[in-house]
C-alpha cells in the first residue's frame, strides 16, 4: 500500500490543490482549510448550500492565492492583520481574521449573498472533537471536525462497481488517497504509519449531499448519486461512511508514493 494522492483545501468548500508531498502539521496538512467564508452572523459557509463554490480554483504560488471562476479571477495574499471575526463552524465557536472587503466582493458575486473571508487565527486555536480525538488539545483548522481525511482507492472501485456512472475521488474532497487492494480495509484500521509519521484513525467520516456536486461544474446529481447507493451498503448509526478521520502524532512530511504499513 502506498500514498497515491495528496489533497488541501486552502479555502473550505472551493476546488482543491493536488500536491506531490505536503508538510503535515498538528492541524492537518498545511494550508488546508485555514481559510473559510462566513455569511453575515459569521456562520460557515459550504458547498452544502453553494455548490458553485466547486467552480471557484485555487493555485498557490508562494505565499499568494490566485482565484478562478469561469468569468472572473483574484490574486490575494493571506493576513493575520485583518479585523477580528466571531465564526462558527457546527457547534464549534472561535475566532478568525477577515481578509477585507476586496476578496469578499469577490466571492459576494458568486454567493449572490453578503459574506467574508476569514483565515484561521494562531491565537485561537480550535480544538477536534474531544470524543474521538482523545483529549481537548488536538488542534484542527476550520475542516469538519478533524486533522486529515484519509480514503482509499479500493473503497471508491468498490462504489463505482455499483455505479451506473463511476464518480472521481474529489467526490469525497479527501487530503490522502491510499491505495490497496481490499474495500474499506481502512474501517477496521486504528494505527498506521506513512513515511516515518504514525496516524490515529479516529473515526470514520459521514458523508453529505456535497459527494453529489460535480466537482468541476458544481452541478448535483437529481439521483443523489453517489450518496444513494453509498447508502445501501455503507450506513451506520452515525450515518453514511466513506473515508477515516485521521490524526496526526507528529509533525514531518508525506510524498506520494510514501509506503504504509498497518500498525
Amino acid at each position: 500500500m502506498q500514498v497515491t494522492d495528496l489533497y488541501i483545501y486552502p479555502i473550505k468548500s472551493c476546488r482543491g490543490i493536488q500536491l506531490s508531498q505536503a508538510e503535515v502539521t498538528p492541524k492537518g496538512l498545511l494550508w488546508d482549510r485555514e481559510m473559510m467564508l462566513v455569511d453575515g452572523k459569521g456562520k460557515f459557509i459550504t458547498q452544502r448550500e453553494y455548490p458553485q463554490l466547486a467552480r471557484v480554483s485555487v493555485t498557490m504560488t508562494g505565499d499568494k492565492f490566485s482565484l478562478k471562476t469561469s468569468q472572473d479571477s483574484l490574486t490575494f495574499q493571506p493576513n493575520f492583520t485583518g479585523e477580528k471575526r466571531a465564526v462558527q463552524i457546527w457547534e464549534s465557536q472561535t475566532i478568525a481574521m477577515d481578509q477585507g472587503d476586496e476578496i469578499a466582493e469577490w466571492f459576494e458575486k458568486i454567493l449572490d449573498i453578503p459574506c467574508r473571508l476569514v483565515r484561521q487565527s494562531p491565537d485561537y486555536p480550535r480544538p477536534a472533537n474531544p470524543r474521538y480525538a482523545g483529549n481537548d488539545h488536538t488542534p484542527v483548522s476550520f475542516a469538519d471536525g478533524y486533522p486529515i481525511l484519509l480514503t482509499n482507492t479500493a473503497s471508491l472501485e468498490d462504489l463505482n462497481r455499483r455505479l451506473v456512472a463511476p464518480v472521481p475521488m474529489n467526490r469525497f474532497r479527501p487530503n490522502i488517497v491510499i491505495s490497496s487492494d481490499r474495500a474499506f480495509s481502512e474501517s477496521s484500521w486504528q494505527k498506521i504509519t506513512i513515511g516515518e509519521i504514525n496516524y490515529a484513525l479516529v473515526k470514520p467520516c459521514s458523508r453529505c449531499i456535497i459527494t453529489t456536486t460535480d466537482q468541476e461544474t458544481g452541478r448535483r446529481n437529481p439521483q443523489q448519486e453517489p450518496l444513494k447507493t453509498l447508502s445501501t451498503f455503507r450506513s451506520f448509526p452515525g450515518g453514511i461512511m466513506f473515508g477515516e478521520n485521521v490524526i496526526p502524532e507528529k509533525t514531518g512530511t508525506i510524498k506520494v508514493g510514501d509506503p504504509i504499513t498497518v500498525i
